[in-house]
């Protein structure tokens, strides 16, 4: 099933929404760090806030991410995965203030194409202007060339629909695998994606409802770096609501894609969602709460994550924890296959 196609948030809406984050001016408050006019206001820290500081604060929560989870090194080769959403551009521009101050490293974007008609098309041309402005290599790749199909292919296959297993199953799976692999053809060291704090805890509790030990671990930063075949995934925007991009990339002007994806609809973690903004609203700061738990269990949690875990799959050769990965597992339900 799909949306009807085009369906996106609409101007007004998302101007409504950026006027729910920030503070107006009229208010007549003053930033707690400089004294200028307020523009926002944080209720987990209570802080006011003015646009220069703000912008100024996210770039550093950024940073300090980074530096805490021990992400980078100087002369890492960074592949940045870049969808054109909000998360990835605004991970894009301050992915690039923090390389250039290193000059042995480099930073390079790649754009996945699931196959996703009347959608996925502007998304690359939005991810190709902005790989362009900043002057970052940036490289396409595809379902279609990479796997032999589109998600729009698999989701049209008889056996998929009767199945029941839904866009995201296939799409979410496929989709980090062609990151990994294509990190790893380009020579990457690190691989950067956009997450931020909704999406982590999201994850989080996700996994939590589902009592999988094993995938929770893998949230822990760095969790996988020693395993050969894996290019290590790096978060720096997790310690960033979803609010707070959405504002810092309306600050700063950036050109970013807000259709809604066709496929994503009654999902579990839609409803995790809403529970966790509804809980964070009454009691803000429930999102760093349940970071934090996830933080302070990482020295329990890698030891469920070892190298001696993976293994290749037998079907593809990929890295697997099991004899079969589950993109083979997931592709092997295509009735031609």
């Amino acid at each position: 099933m799909k949306l009807p196609s085009g369906t996106t948030y609409s101007s007004l809406a998302f101007s409504a929404l950026v006027r729910s984050i920030a503070w107006g001016a009229s208010e007549l408050k003053e930033c707690s760090r400089c004294g200028k006019n307020a523009t926002t206001f944080r209720p987990y820290s209570g802080e006011y806030l003015c646009r220069g500081c703000f912008i100024e604060s996210v770039e550093a929560r950024a940073r300090r991410s980074i530096t805490t989870c021990k992400m980078l090194s100087e002369d890492d080769r960074i592949a940045l995965g870049l969808s054109g959403g909000k998360d990835s551009v605004v991970l894009l521009h301050v992915m690039k203030q923090i390389e250039e101050k290193f000059p042995k490293s480099s930073l390079i974007a790649i754009t996945i194409d699931e196959g996703i008609s009347g959608y996925r098309e502007e998304s690359i041309d939005i991810a190709r202007r902005n790989a362009s402005r900043l002057n970052i290599p940036h490289f396409v790749f595809s379902f279609k060339e990479i796997f032999g199909y589109s998600i729009d292919e698999i989701m049209q296959d008889e056996h998929v629909r009767n199945s029941g297993v839904s866009a995201c199953s296939f799409c979410g799976s496929l989709r980090r695998r062609a990151l990994n692999q294509k990190a790893r053809e380009l020579g990457a060291n690190k691989l950067a994606v956009g997450h931020n704090l909704d999406d982590e805890t999201q994850s989080i509790v996700l996994n939590v409802l589902r009592a999988d030990i094993r995938r929770l671990a893998r949230l822990v930063p760095i969790t996988c770096a020693k395993n050969e075949g894996f290019v290590p995934r790096i978060k720096p925007l997790r310690g960033i609501p979803e609010r707070e991009i959405i504002l810092y990339a309306h600050f700063k002007g950036m050109e970013f894609h807000s259709q809604q994806c066709p496929y994503s609809f009654n999902l579990l973690r839609g409803d995790i969602e809403s529970m966790l903004n509804k809980l964070d609203g009454k009691r803000p700061g429930t999102k760093y709460s349940i970071l934090k738990f996830l933080d302070d269990l990482a020295p329990v949690l890698r030891s469920y994550v070892r190298d001696s875990d993976f293994t290749q799959c037998e079907l593809c050769g990929e890295p697997s924890s099991d004899r079969f990965c589950n993109v083979c597992k997931l592709l092997t339900q295509l009735s031609q296959k």
